[in-house]
């Protein structure tokens, strides 16, 4: 097999690797050759459009010269089907030079034309003035136009086109026939630019050819000066093979377009040159315009066919916008993200693309199951309510999961992560806590605590909007009033302590506790007035009385003190007991003024009465049973520890170690308990028969999701290094296996028995379904891979790197066995998504620099150069988050990153889209329009970093981040109602909770 897969290797670096790096680099150099004729194309217009009313005015010239001397009209004619039919091949080029005919620059000798047989005419006049040829602020040069080997008939023209004055042309006294005057003032497209100059110019107001780019070419026009060329019989255009290769070549076409007018000068009149634009540029940049205009002059009179490219760009490019996205013409698309434009070619069968209406898809989602739970940094989260429920949260989300039925409900009012939770003395009513969080222009959200109905899932109050300081940290409710307050402890540097009224939802009182942290709160059982807070290194004891706080902080004495007070419960009689970071239980009690030793005036203590070991390692959790009864948590050590009333341990388990160490334990009853894990997952059981994991979920970021092609399972993973497979119908782990690096992409077989998962190391591996066996492990280059797909019907594999190659193995014996057939080198950024066609030849990648490349595998890993030829190419997949047919997913002003992924329905309906603020979008598909209509559904708390439909499209999954979340989104089809609005489940295995009643 290895021997195999060395040859193949060695088979594709010749074939696929040397020609392929020769075909990318030209691929890039064409592409800039293009954007360079694009950005041209004002130029070129101007020129052609000067040069054709140029034309037009030859004939009236002709005529003014006959009629005052004909012997230089006879040298002009001569003079003129000599050198012009050079000139006519600047019809064809893209040079940004207008051609302007100005005032003579010096006095006219007085000396005549002579030609060989002697002089051709009176003199000429030696009247004339030397005027400015114009006061516009554009580049202006001069050189002297010379006869050629001293032969007068035979001109030499300049490098420079000057603006010539038909006055100039004339012998003194004669007068301008009106009706060349007349054609002569009027030029179009330059009118306005004449009004705006008119209080400028200099006192001469003789008219001059003016011209400014501010049309572009029309095929009429070319059509125009190809009619005329071949109707001229004395001035015929030139092939392409004689056309100047120079930038001296293309400027004397330039001033042989001027030569029947030129001709009249002496050698020593001086011709000017002057640039079409104003000088809106700076000196150097202008100057490389210039040179620019000249090069692709020459490329296009080389060769007709760039000539007629360049024709199809003028007519199909867009006008610049303020928008992101521009539209030209029925042929392609623009799209601008951070300032890069994006072509988007418009497929056949889009015969108006500025008709297509955006509509809302009659799809929409309704949350169905939530994986996971948030144990790994927070506390005391995990309640048993009177109705079977258990209650906990992960991102936005509040789970109300029946651990019999095993369904779920769902509070999604919270608007980002929930880090806190307690329950009513009713076992009712819940509060729960959320973190500030910031928007996604980096402006912090405000937090608050909501106080809900868990029968009704109805916001009952909502507390200390805006008050609260990056967030809510602990809550508790007091139980000595029937929970008429609420304490809180919020996220800011001085860890505010406040106490609320939950009926009415004032603040009672407020104080600053510490700038350590703080890990819980607590009212005695017997006292509302009494407060208990722990943390780093501090236990602290409050009195409220008359809205003051009074803090007594516990003194540790003969006992070493320990970092971390990690949590704290209520004894039977009143005395207080900690677990800390020591292993240890400690029993607190009030102690007698000591008068002797701190003196007169002395007030009663906190401290320790005894102290109990209990865990190796911290001790998390404990929680009262009845009687007196208590159960502790360990870390380190994983065991859950039953304590008699007098703290002599009566029992004890422990917990596997792939589910971590115990965060929290609810009671079911008297011998049933729920444990909250590190690591994400909650487990049910009792002392004499263990426990079992009935929640499960990933511990870190996940990046990784694909989902069966046949079956309802789904498979998932991420920097924990756990790869998961998990089943959407019974909503449970399938099973769970750990890698040695993390993953971050997946992809089933078409055949449904492997699935390849892409590591952060370059290497990837094929898993058998059944066994969980590596099938195959390969590696492609150092860096992490980004995304696995296979062909539609299985032969081939891509592997996108972020080493922005694309690696292509051939897939045999139902995707257990691999071989490499070469790899797609042209991106130059990562790859981050890649589809397939539906015949399986080609591919459709994005890579981080917004680049969209395709690909034709049959033939070598092939580069298509002519991206317009797969505008109509159908793809068995669309994951790829730029391309014409998701064009409208993109918010305005989007940075590129704000959307992590896409995936459209396998009916081709909708395309969902997993945003970078916490949001998944339903939007129908396609979706190439700007702002297009979505559904917006919410619940991560993170960026979402992948979705993916079921098999069926009956289930979308959305995968968030850091939230370590995966959300199952049932797809309801048809319906109304806003797209916000949260929809209450019809099946009895999930509802969401519903809108506030209003007040």
């Amino acid at each position: 097999m290895d021997s195999l897969t060395n040859s193949l290797d060695d088979v594709s670096a010749d074939s696929c690797a040397d020609y392929p790096d020769r075909a990318s680099a030209m691929e890039v150099r064409l592409q800039a050759q293009e954007d360079e004729i694009t950005l041209l194309k004002s130029s070129l217009a101007d020129a052609l459009r000067r040069i054709h009313v140029h034309d037009q005015l030859l004939p009236l010239l002709k005529q003014q010269l006959i009629a005052v001397n004909p012997g230089a009209a006879r040298v002009l004619n001569q003079a003129y089907s000599d050198g012009c039919a050079g000139s006519r091949r600047l019809s064809s080029s893209s040079t940004s030079d207008g051609i302007h005919l100005p005032a003579a620059a010096s006095q006219l000798s007085d000396s005549i034309l002579h030609n060989s047989n002697g002089p051709m005419g009176p003199p000429m006049s030696t009247r004339l003035q030397s005027r400015p040829a114009t006061l516009d602020k554009s580049t202006q040069t001069q050189t002297a136009m010379l006869f050629e080997d001293g032969e007068p008939d035979k001109v030499l023209l300049s490098r420079e086109v000057q603006d010539l004055h038909l006055e100039d042309a004339l012998p003194p006294g004669q007068p301008v026939l009106e009706e060349v005057q007349a054609k002569l003032r009027h030029d179009p497209g330059v009118e306005d630019e004449k009004e705006d100059e008119k209080h400028s110019r200099h006192e001469d107001k003789d008219p001059t050819w003016t011209s400014s780019v501010e049309e572009t070419i029309q095929p009429t026009t070319v059509r125009c000066l190809q009619r005329e060329d071949s109707r001229d019989g004395s001035c015929s255009p030139e092939g392409p093979s004689s056309a100047p290769a120079s930038l001296k070549g293309s400027d004397q076409n330039l001033s042989s377009r001027a030569g029947p007018l030129s001709i009249i000068q002496e050698r020593q009149k001086t011709l000017l040159r002057r640039n079409s634009e104003k000088l809106s540029y700076p000196e150097k940049q202008r100057k490389c315009l210039d040179k620019k205009a000249a090069s692709s002059a020459n490329l296009l009179a080389r060769s007709p066919s760039l000539e007629n490219r360049a024709k199809e760009l003028i007519t199909s490019a867009g006008s610049p916008g303020s928008r992101r996205g521009t539209y030209s013409q029925g042929q392609s698309i623009k799209m601008f993200i951070r300032g890069r434009p994006i072509t988007m070619y418009v497929p056949s069968n889009i015969h108006n693309y500025e008709d297509l209406k955006m509509e809302l898809p009659s799809e929409r989602l309704v949350l169905d199951w939530v994986y996971g739970y948030r144990g790994r940094d927070c506390r005391d989260n995990l309640f048993f309510l009177p109705t079977g429920e258990a209650v906990y949260f992960i991102a936005c989300v509040i789970v109300l999961y029946h651990i019999n039925k095993r369904t779920q409900r769902h509070y999604l009012k919270h608007t980002d992560c929930v880090r806190c939770l307690t329950l009513h003395p009713d076992k009712v009513r819940v509060a729960s806590g959320q973190t500030a969080g910031m928007d996604k222009d980096g402006k912090p959200l405000q937090s608050c605590v909501h106080i809900w109905d868990s029968n009704t899932l109805v916001t009952l109050q909502q507390i200390g909007l805006g008050t609260f300081q990056r967030g809510v940290g602990s809550l508790a409710f007091s139980f000595a009033d029937s929970g008429a307050f609420l304490s809180v402890i919020d996220d800011s540097n001085e860890h505010m302590l406040s106490v609320w009224d939950c009926t009415k939802g004032t603040k009672q009182a407020e104080i600053k506790s510490t700038n350590e942290a703080v890990f819980a709160v607590g009212f005695s059982p017997t006292d509302s007035n009494i407060i208990v807070t722990c943390g780093k290194s501090h236990v602290y004891f409050w009195t409220l009385s008359a809205g003051q706080f009074t803090k007594k902080q516990g003194i540790f004495g003969k006992y070493k003190k320990p970092k971390f007070i990690q949590c704290f419960v209520f004894g039977l009689t009143g005395d207080v007991l900690t677990g800390d970071s020591e292993g240890n239980i400690l029993t607190w009690g009030k102690s007698a003024a000591d008068v002797k030793t701190l003196g007169k005036g002395a007030k009663e203590t906190f401290q320790i009465m005894r102290q109990t070991r209990a865990h190796e390692g911290s001790v998390f959790t404990l929680c009262s049973l009845q009687g007196g009864a208590l159960l502790s948590g360990g870390g380190k050590d994983r065991k859950i520890i039953r304590w008699s009333a007098d703290l002599a341990p009566e029992t004890e388990c422990e917990i596997p170690e792939r589910l971590g160490t115990v965060r929290t334990i609810a009671v079911v009853d008297e011998g049933e308990f729920l444990v909250g894990t590190t690591r994400n997952a909650i487990l049910r059981g009792t002392f004499s028969d263990g426990f079992v994991a009935i929640v499960q979920g990933h511990v870190d970021e996940m990046w990784g999701l694909a989902t069966h092609p046949s079956q309802n399972i789904f498979l998932t993973c991420g920097h924990d290094r756990q790869v998961c497979l998990w089943n959407t119908e019974d909503h449970s782990m399938d099973w769970c296996i750990t890698l040695e690096e993390y993953g971050l992409c997946a992809d089933f077989c078409p055949s449904g028995s492997v699935v390849s998962v892409g590591l952060s190391t370059g290497r990837w591996v094929v898993l058998d379904l059944l066994t969980k066996e590596v099938l195959s492990d390969s590696t492609d280059g150092n860096e992490q891979l980004s995304v696995m797909r296979y062909s539609p019907d299985g032969s081939f594999l891509a592997v996108g790197s972020h080493d922005n190659f694309i690696y292509i193995y051939s897939v045999t014996e139902s995707g257990r066995c691999y071989s490499r057939l070469g790899k797609c080198n042209g991106h130059s950024s990562f790859i981050t998504h890649l589809d397939w066609s539906k015949d399986g030849k080609y591919i459709m990648s994005n890579s981080g620099d917004y680049e969209i490349l395709y690909w034709e595998i049959g033939d070598g890993c092939k580069l298509l150069r002519n991206r317009f030829e797969s505008k109509d190419r159908e793809w068995a997949s669309y994951t790829c988050v730029l391309g014409f047919h998701v064009m409208g997913v993109w918010l305005e002003g989007s940075d590129g990153t704000d959307i992590n992924a896409l995936c459209r329905s396998h009916s081709e309906r909708v395309v969902a889209v997993a945003d970078d603020f916490c949001k998944v979008h339903l939007f129908q598909y396609p979706c190439p329009k700007l702002k297009a209509p979505s559904h917006k559904y919410e619940g991560h708390g993170s960026h979402v970093t992948n979705v993916r439909f079921t098999h069926n499209d009956s289930h979308l999954l959305s995968m968030g981040g850091k939230d370590t979340c995966i959300l199952q989104w049932r797809v309801v089809r048809g319906g109304a109602g806003s797209s916000r609005e949260r929809l209450p489940s019809a099946s009895s295995t999930s509802t969401s909770s519903p809108e506030p009643a209003a007040s």
